[in-house]
C-alpha cells in the first residue's frame, strides 16, 4: 500500500491508531505533537491509508545532525505484513535524500516485539542515555 504525507483530514484517524498502540501517554497532547510537527517538516510526517482506513503512520524530522522517528505505529489488525518496514525503509529514504548520516529511534525498553523488529531492519541497542526536560506542558 502506498505510503503518502499526512493530512490534516487524518487527525482523528491517526490520534486513534497512536491511541490504540499504546504511544499516547498522559503527560503528551498527540494534537499538539501533530501540530507542531505541521509546523516543521510536515512532508515527513507518513502514513498508510488502505483505502477504507489509515493503518499505519510515522512520524519523521532531521535536525541537520540526526534524523528521528517518532510515533511509529500500525493498527493491530495489520501487523506483520510489512507496513512498519515499508514506514521506514521510507523513512530512511528520505532522510538520505537530505544528507542525514544517522536515524535514531526510541522504544520502551518493555516493548520486546518492536525492538526485535528493529533489531531485524540493522538497527541496534546504543550505550546512551537519552535525557529529556518538558518545555511547554501539554496539560
Amino acid at each position: 500500500m502506498p505510503i503518502r504525507p499526512f493530512t490534516t483530514a487524518d487527525t482523528d484517524s491517526v490520534v486513534a491508531l497512536w491511541t490504540a498502540a499504546g504511544l499516547v501517554r498522559p503527560w503528551n497532547d498527540p494534537h499538539r505533537d501533530i501540530e507542531r510537527k505541521l509546523s516543521e517538516q510536515p512532508e515527513l510526517f507518513l502514513v498508510v491509508d488502505d483505502g477504507a482506513a489509515l493503518i499505519a503512520s510515522a512520524m519523521v524530522g532531521f535536525d541537520g545532525h540526526r534524523g528521528w522517528v517518532y510515533y511509529l505505529a500500525v493498527d493491530g489488525q495489520h501487523r506483520g505484513q510489512g507496513h512498519a518496514r515499508a514506514l521506514m525503509a521510507e523513512a530512511e529514504r528520505l532522510l538520505i535524500e537530505r544528507g542525514c548520516p544517522k536515524i535514531m529511534l526510541m522504544v520502551r525498553a518493555d516493548n520486546d516485539g518492536v525492538i526485535g523488529m528493529y533489531e531485524g531492519l540493522g538497527y541496534a541497542t546504543e550505550s546512551t542515555v537519552v535525557m529529556g526536560k518538558r518545555l511547554i506542558a501539554d496539560l
